[in-house]
């Protein structure tokens, strides 16, 4: 089939679905079939309803296709969306579990395991709030969705920076599937495939499969070590999906998800930063972690959810039901190192480098189960008003425990004492929205949300025969609003303002580190954004443009702060942050052959707050000689030294972030040949709070290639594939509490994949 024509029966398709929108859909796809080279229409449901990007007034970037399959080839986590869209970076201290996320240098660095995140993750509908839940591998995809900027009146949960969207390719009542199988280096093997079948008239059911293998490819040459080798892995997950339409006018579709991943946690690689510097240590070794600690990492969630719609005339209703629910544990050896050589802890040999004292924990959720449940009514009758209003309901309940092992003692043994942590919250919403089209060329949207949270929280701390119990209670109450509007210039030319609030619940947090200590809260942070963009067809619609300035100010934005001596973190709140910034994203078919995409963002982020200050590393002031190299103002108070943070950017915040593809095509035979790179650039940040040498990241520059063939009109191809081709290694993180430990990013890899489409 043509593949124009293709792309013009999906869109009618869902132009069909949507009658909201179908003439101006319809308009569009029969352009694409009488002009060869234009851009395919992007369909997206950041508002709740499927619209063509382009009259969407807010900054969103998409990414599918075969973008989707060349940045995760090789077997990529969730991390592969990092810098590959404006203003969004992703990261981890966890491994393939527990990605971090950050819009517009929005995001939070807590490592704990009931860390509340800005950005919030949907996925399939279903607000993924635990971090677990939000690293679910991306197999079978449709589409991702950025929504850049407070999402606080559809969306509302814990996304004043944005959201994350994510949505699986559904049932359809035709019979195909695919089969992708790769093979690659350090013992890769990644499978994955769907099955699309119908299984009579009205109902229709898909299955999706993804099993993902790496080797061990790092070596501990320590005796008697509980864990001799690292960084491989299996990660396997499923879905399967039930379509039920016995009509027109009604739907229901049962999305069943599993994830079962083994596998190693970060390791934390002890004094392989420089004094003075951010560079690695000369002859660092990637393939070389000795330590005397154990190292193994295991997750298990699985989850449901039920989505229903009814339409009648001039309403449609929709109850979006959702269950998840997760079993964690990891474990490894904090200082990096091995024996400790500082001091009054003796334990030789030791090293590399200095090691203050063994810090050998492991971190654990038993018990974790999430409810979701919202209905939404919207109209879709003709005129130029239309709504949406609904209901939000959210339970969770978790349970996390911290343990900590001796490293010294023979088999590494668990040490008695331990803290735990148990939190139920609830979350209560209403929301509305109205679309009004004042004429032809001017649409005005308003939204408003009032939330209610709830949270009670417990923190144990156990050291037999005594024990310590704090608890905390919270209730907070929020109205977050926006209010935008679009203009049309011309029929290939938008220009949007946009202004929106956004809120993060109180968060909690009780890893006690002894029976003195306590929990910590940060009350409730508030956003408000304006911004203002132009989203424009160019050259006959063979290229497109979207560009977006913005402003913000957080109030009591939630941070998180580092002990300075022990493996714990203190929630803080800052009076204010602010940031600006420009964003650009560009496609262009620039010939029948090359195809371009290029995104770039300035993000300009700062916190106000001239009270604030928080400890610097640990061994700052225990070990000066290993000690970091602090560049902002300190001063003693207690007899500690701290570090003042106002006017500091947010931690892991780069101002400049460049991304780049570029695809080259030609007939050979029956099918295509093609060349694909990818590149991501960013400039440097701080990993924490304060400034110090050591403690910021170094400029990357990351790129990736694929090479393949098509044939048979797409049903097969061939490709070899390339990921961080130039091997550039490099910190991207670092431990602060012990000694100059540092976390670093994947060397090279490579490998060749055959997928077959029926």
């Amino acid at each position: 089939m043509d593949k124009r024509l293709k792309h013009s029966l999906i869109a009618l398709a869902v132009a069909s679905a949507f009658p909201l929108h179908y003439a101006s859909a319809q308009e569009t796809t029969v352009e694409e079939v009488k002009k060869p080279g234009q851009l395919e229409t992007v369909i997206v449901t950041a508002q709740r309803r499927a619209e063509n990007i382009k009259d969407v007034p807010m900054a969103i970037a998409t990414l599918k296709g075969e973008k989707l399959d060349v940045l995760t080839s090789g077997g990529q986590d969730i991390r592969f969306l990092n810098g590959r869209s404006p203003s969004v970076s992703v990261e981890s201290d966890y491994g393939r579990t527990f990605p971090r996320f950050y819009i517009r240098g929005l995001g939070n660095t807590d490592f704990d395991l009931n860390a509340s995140q800005p950005v919030g993750l949907v996925m399939d509908d279903i607000v993924q709030e635990n971090p677990m839940l939000k690293g679910f591998p991306v197999f079978d995809v449709d589409q991702v969705e950025v929504l850049r900027g407070p999402q606080g009146t559809l969306f509302g949960r814990n996304s004043p920076a944005g959201v994350i969207k994510f949505d699986s390719a559904k049932p359809v009542f035709r019979q195909e599937g695919y089969v992708n199988v790769g093979i690659g280096k350090d013992r890769v093997r990644n499978y994955e495939g769907a099955f699309n079948m119908p299984i009579n008239d009205v109902l229709a059911t898909r299955i999706s499969l993804q099993s993902q293998h790496r080797g061990d490819r790092v070596h501990n040459d320590r005796p008697n070590a509980p864990t001799k080798d690292f960084e491989g892995y299996k990660d396997n997950a499923g879905r399967i999906q039930f379509l039920l339409k016995p009509n027109k006018d009604f739907s229901a579709l049962l999305n069943l998800h599993a994830r079962d991943m083994d596998g190693n946690a970060t390791l934390f690689r002890a004094n392989i930063l420089k004094k003075g510097t951010n560079e690695l240590v000369d002859n660092f070794d990637y393939k070389s972690y000795p330590t005397d600690g154990g190292n193994e990492q295991h997750l298990k969630n699985k989850g449901a959810n039920l989505r229903l719609r009814w339409d009648t005339p001039g309403l449609t209703f929709h109850s979006i039901t959702g269950y998840e629910k997760l079993d964690f544990y990891s474990r490894g050896d904090v200082d990096g190192g091995y024996g400790c050589n500082v001091g009054s802890c003796q334990v030789l040999p030791a090293g590399p480098g200095a090691i203050p004292f063994p810090v050998e924990t492991a971190d654990l959720i038993p018990d974790h189960k999430q409810w979701s449940q919202e209905f939404r009514v919207e109209s879709n009758y003709k005129g130029p008003l239309q709504w949406i209003a609904g209901v939000f309901y959210f339970d969770e309940h978790i349970q996390i425990d911290s343990i900590s092992f001796n490293s010294f003692a023979p088999g590494n043994p668990q040490n008695a004492a331990y803290a735990t942590q148990q939190q139920d919250a609830k979350s209560y919403a209403a929301f509305g929205t109205v679309n009004y089209t004042v004429n032809e060329a001017f649409k005005l949207r308003a939204g408003l949300r009032y939330t209610k949270d709830k949270k009670d929280f417990v923190a144990t701390r156990v050291e037999p025969p005594l024990s310590a119990v704090n608890t905390l209670n919270d209730t907070s109450n929020n109205v977050s609003w926006d209010l935008s509007g679009t203009y049309t210039v011309n029929k290939d030319t938008n220009v949007f303002g946009r202004v929106a609030t956004g809120y993060r619940a109180p968060s909690m947090q009780g890893r006690l580190f002894d029976l003195n200590s306590k929990p910590s809260q940060a009350d409730a942070e508030k956003a408000l954004s304006v911004e203002f963009g132009v989203k424009q067809d160019l050259f006959d619609r063979r290229a497109r443009m979207s560009a977006t300035v913005f402003n913000y100010r957080v109030k009591d934005k939630q941070l998180t702060a580092g002990s300075g001596s022990v493996n714990m973190n203190q929630l803080v709140n800052a009076d204010k942050v602010t940031g600006r910034g420009v964003e650009l994203d560009l496609q262009a078919n620039l010939s029948d052959a090359w195809a371009v995409t290029f995104g770039t963002s300035y993000n300009d982020t700062k916190i106000k707050d001239p009270n604030l200050f928080v400890q610097p590393c640990g061994n700052f002031a225990n070990n000066p000689s290993s000690g970091c190299t602090i560049t902002d103002p300190t001063v003693s108070i207690s007899g500690g030294t701290v570090a003042l943070i106002d006017g500091n950017p947010l931690p892991r915040a780069p101002k400049w972030q460049h991304n780049f593809t570029l695809r080259y095509s030609q007939s050979l035979g029956d099918g295509e040949i093609y060349a694909y790179t990818d590149w991501a650039y960013r400039t440097s940040y701080n990993f924490f709070l304060y400034e110090a040498k050591e403690y910021t990241a170094k400029k990357l520059l990351e790129g990736g290639l694929r090479v393949g063939y098509r044939w048979n009109d797409g049903k097969y191809e061939l490709a070899a594939y390339g990921r961080n081709i130039t091997n550039r290694i490099q910190a991207l993180g670092a431990i602060d509490f012990d000694n100059l430990t540092g976390i670093v990013n994947e060397p090279r890899t490579y490998g060749v994949q055959f997928k077959a489409n029926f």
